[in-house]
C-alpha cells in the first residue's frame, strides 16, 4: 500500500478545490500532480500547517495560474512525459519565480536527476528530487527546511482566557476513516486561536495555564460547534460521527442538555456526536463514568474512551458502560507493525472492543505499515496524518459537498 495512497485520501478531499490565502498572507503552496490520491494526500498536510493550497492535475493549467498568481512553494510531479515538467519549469523562469520547486514522481531518479539539472540550469530553486511512495514526516521535513508551516513565534503570548473573550477561536477537523473501505465515518474537533498578528496558533500556543471554567468554556463551544455540523451532516444526507474531546470535570458542569435543546432544530434529531472520554478519567470514578455516560445516552450522544491501554482497566467494568468506540493510544499505534510488544497491545484493544459490540480505533497513524496492519489485526477505524490532517471547517464542508453532490449524481445516472 503506498504511502501517499494509503489512506486514500480522496475520499475527504476535492479534485481540484483551491484554497483561498489565509487572513495573515501565509505562504501559498501549489500541488501539481495528475494522481488524485498524492494531491489531495498533500494537500491535507499543507492546509493542515496553516498553508494555503492550489492544486493542479495537470501542467497545462498550473502554467496559466502562474501567469497570474505567484506560490511560495512548489511541488511538481515527474509523469511518464517528463517534457511537460521542463515545460513548467521553463514557465516559473519566464515568471521570475523565486519560491523553491520539489520535483516528485514514481519514476526513476534518472529522469528526476535530469529534469531537476534542467531546473538548475535555468536558475531556479530545486529541492532535492523525491520519488514516490513518501510519508507525512518526509513532507514535514522537506517544509521545515524551507521555513514553511511551522507556527509563528507570538510576539507576545496570549492565554485561552483572551482567545475566548475575542472570539478567535475556531474548530478544525480531523478526518475518520474506514480501514477496510477506505472512506470517511467521521471527524474530530481540535481547537485553534486564529491570533489577528500571528495567524493560526495551535492550542500549544494558548492552552498553557488555562483556568478550569476557561477549559468549561471552550469545551461548550466545541459542542455547539459540533452539534452545528452534525445538523449540516444530516441536511447533506451525509452519514459521519463527529466526536469533541471533554474531561469528566467539563461533563459534570457544562448544560450538555440544554446544549442540544438550542442548537438542534426541533424537527431533527442528534445523531453521531461522540464525547471522547480518556480511559485514565473514566477509571479515576467508574461510577461517575457510568452515571455520565447514561446521561449521555439519554441525549442521543455516546461516548468514546480514548487514549486506551495505558492504563489497567477491568474488563468488567467495561461491561458496564455503554461506550461506543475504544481508540487505541497511539502509543501502542506507533510501529505496531514491527513492535513485538506494542502489535499484541492493538490486537487485545480492538478484540475488547469488538467483545464490547463497540468499534475500534487507531490514533496516530503514520506509517502505511502501521494501516496495513492494524487493518489484518481487524481495527475498525483510523485516524492521523497519513490518514488525514485537521482541516478548517469550511474546507471541510467545501469537501463533503462535493462527496454529496457527486453521490447524487451517480444515483440519478443509475
Amino acid at each position: 500500500m503506498p504511502t501517499a495512497q494509503a489512506g486514500n485520501p480522496s475520499v475527504v478531499a476535492a479534485e481540484t478545490e483551491q484554497q483561498p490565502a489565509s487572513e495573515n498572507c501565509a505562504a501559498l503552496c501549489f500541488v501539481v500532480d495528475e494522481d488524485p490520491n498524492t494531491r489531495n494526500f498533500l494537500s491535507l498536510i499543507l492546509i493542515g500547517r496553516g498553508l494555503p493550497t492550489e492544486l493542479f492535475e495537470d501542467g497545462e493549467s498550473f502554467r496559466r495560474a502562474i501567469e497570474s498568481e505567484t506560490p511560495n512553494f512548489i511541488f511538481l510531479d515527474v509523469t511518464l512525459d517528463p517534457l511537460d515538467a521542463v515545460r513548467s519549469l521553463l514557465a516559473l523562469e519566464k515568471a521570475g519565480y523565486a519560491g523553491a520547486v520539489q520535483l516528485i514522481s514514481s519514476r526513476g531518479m534518472a529522469v528526476l536527476h535530469h529534469v531537476r539539472k534542467v531546473g538548475e540550469q535555468h536558475k531556479l530553486n530545486m529541492l532535492p528530487s523525491l520519488k514516490k511512495p513518501f510519508d507525512t514526516n518526509t513532507i514535514s521535513k522537506i517544509l521545515h527546511s524551507v521555513n514553511l508551516g511551522d507556527p509563528p513565534q507570538l510576539a507576545a503570548r496570549f492565554g485561552l482566557d483572551e482567545a475566548l473573550s475575542n472570539n478567535w477561536i475556531e474548530f478544525w477537523y480531523q478526518p475518520k476513516i474506514d480501514l477496510r473501505q477506505r472512506k470517511m465515518i467521521g471527524v474530530e474537533s481540535f481547537a485553534r486561536a486564529r491570533h489577528p498578528q500571528s495567524g493560526v496558533a495551535s492550542p500549544v500556543a494558548f492552552m498553557p495555564g488555562a483556568s478550569e471554567a476557561d477549559l468549561a468554556a471552550l469545551a461548550e463551544r466545541a459542542l455547539i460547534d459540533a452539534i452545528k455540523r452534525s445538523v449540516e451532516f444530516s441536511e447533506l444526507g451525509i452519514v459521519a460521527t463527529i466526536s469533541v474531546n471533554m474531561s469528566m470535570k467539563e461533563l459534570a458542569v457544562v448544560p450538555i442538555a440544554e446544549v442540544v435543546r438550542a442548537n438542534v432544530p426541533q424537527s431533527q434529531k442528534l445523531s453521531g456526536l461522540l464525547i471522547e472520554v480518556t480511559e485514565e478519567q473514566i477509571m479515576a470514578d467508574p461510577a461517575l463514568a457510568q452515571n455520565v455516560a447514561a446521561s449521555l445516552e439519554a441525549l442521543n450522544i455516546e461516548l468514546a474512551i480514548d487514549d486506551f491501554g495505558r492504563g489497567c482497566s477491568s474488563f468488567m467494568r467495561l461491561k458496564e458502560l455503554p461506550f461506543a468506540e475504544l481508540k487505541i493510544s497511539r502509543a501502542f499505534v506507533d510501529d505496531c507493525a514491527v513492535h513485538s510488544a506494542r502489535a499484541p497491545t492493538c490486537r487485545m484493544v480492538i478484540e475488547l472492543a469488538h467483545s464490547c459490540d463497540a468499534k475500534a480505533t487507531a490514533i496516530g497513524v503514520e506509517r502505511a505499515r502501521d494501516a496495513t496492519a492494524l487493518t489484518s489485526m481487524g481495527c475498525d477505524y483510523g485516524q492521523g496524518f497519513l490518514l488525514g490532517q485537521p482541516m478548517p471547517q469550511n474546507r471541510l464542508m467545501s469537501l463533503l459537498k462535493l462527496r454529496a453532490s457527486a453521490a447524487k449524481s451517480s444515483m440519478t445516472r443509475a
